[in-house]
């Protein structure tokens, strides 16, 4: 028997595609929700240019029922504001002017479902002069100011590795629902949902937004070394890279004191934060020849008994062989109907009233619940026949 989850006995309708959009809905399912995932017939290839048996697209879709609808008919349309009069969360991320088109934004849910809490997530967000345009998460990284402060000085503006935007937006909008639904707790009330991607970036700034704001700072570049903490970034082992966060003078002494670097702690260059900042390049490379001594097991072991935060530099097959994430296991076990036992990335977030399910459900076939859902509704087999037939499902 399945243990309750957090989001147990909530309905969702799921319109999103790409990976922004789904992010916020898999943190829905993965928590209990109940997730009917809304795609139009005909054969689809995800726009994050995953095909559905592919990882990012079976990653990204579990844990969800899948039907397929035209909501550009009369019919299909119907259809969605059945559902969507006993939803709880509905959740979309169209260009923002898409679903006033379609008729089916969070006013026309509105009228007919008061209590629904309507999700929304666009590029730019859903007004204002850029709020037509698509927005994917690399223009948004150059546009909020991730890439002019990625990769080293003099190199140019660098793409961070990840989808940071679409992640980001995705879990900021499913905190979001999450309030929405507390806040209709006390209200009866439900209410529209809405970031960006551009908002999202802009907010995981976080203290380089600050420092502008608040004081003019303009952050440049700093390659692999942290731009206001001293002592703090990667270096060079005998056989790799390590990083190590020796900031601030108690951190920095412990750093000094544990392979005997004497020298360091007594040269006024480096005796304080303010120093250390003044003589960055010279520190780093005093700090690099230390490292190139002596293996990174070496100075894991010796750095983290001394308590310096430390670490190597791990390709992502290390990581996942790495004994605490294996102890963690965020890697989730999941059946697949045709492609046999697969793992996906699970949930990093711990509840101890809620056990994380051993397994997870795995990513749909497109449309592979539209009869079961229309069945639900009301519809026979003749009425899915006819419906099928015209291409509404």
């Amino acid at each position: 028997m399945t243990p309750p989850l957090p989001l147990n006995g909530f309905f969702v309708i799921d319109l999103t595609a790409h990976r922004a959009g789904p992010t916020a809905v898999r943190q829905l399912a993965d928590w209990g929700a109940e997730v009917i995932k809304i795609e139009p017939p005909g054969e689809q290839v995800d726009a994050t240019g995953s095909r559905r048996d592919g990882p990012d697209f079976q990653n990204l879709h579990r844990n969800k029922r899948s039907m397929t609808l035209n909501l550009k008919s009369k019919e299909g349309l119907d259809i969605f504001f059945q559902l969507a009069q006993r939803a709880d969360v509905i959740v979309e991320n169209y260009k923002s002017d898409v679903k006033h088109r379609l008729g089916i934004d969070y006013e026309a849910v509105k009228q007919i479902n008061p209590r629904v809490v309507y999700g929304s997530i666009s590029g730019f967000g859903q007004d204002g002069p850029y709020a037509g345009r698509a927005g994917v998460d690399q223009i948004a990284q150059g546009m909020g100011g991730l890439m002019s402060i990625t990769g080293h000085p003099g190199q140019g503006p660098v793409r961070v590795g990840i989808a940071n935007n679409d992640t980001s937006a995705g879990l900021l909008l499913s905190y979001g629902i999450v309030l929405a639904l507390l806040a209709r707790e006390r209200t009866g009330e439900g209410q529209w949902v809405h970031t960006s991607l551009l908002e999202a970036q802009i907010y995981m700034l976080d203290f380089q937004a600050a420092r502008y704001l608040m004081k003019g700072e303009i952050a440049g570049q700093e390659g692999n070394f942290h731009p206001t903490s001293p002592g703090t970034g990667m270096f060079q082992t005998a056989d790799g890279f390590i990083n190590i966060a020796a900031s601030g003078d108690n951190l920095w002494r412990r750093f000094c004191e544990a392979p005997g670097a004497r020298d360091l702690l007594e040269n006024p260059d480096f005796a304080t934060v303010v120093s250390r900042a003044k003589n960055r390049q010279a520190l780093i490379a005093h700090l690099n020849e230390i490292m190139r001594r002596h293996p990174n097991a070496y100075w894991v072991k010796l750095l983290s008994k001394a308590g310096v935060p430390c670490g190597p530099i791990n390709t992502i097959d290390q990581t996942f062989a790495d004994p605490q994430v294996r102890y963690l296991g965020i890697a989730k076990p999941i059946d697949h109907p045709k492609l046999g036992p697969q793992k996906v990335v699970g949930q990093p977030i711990h509840l101890s009233a809620f056990p994380q399910p051993d397994t997870l459900c795995p990513t749909p076939d497109q449309g592979q619940h539209t009869d079961a859902v229309l069945g639900e509704l009301g519809f026979d087999a003749a009425a899915i026949t006819g419906l099928r037939s015209r291409g509404v499902v």
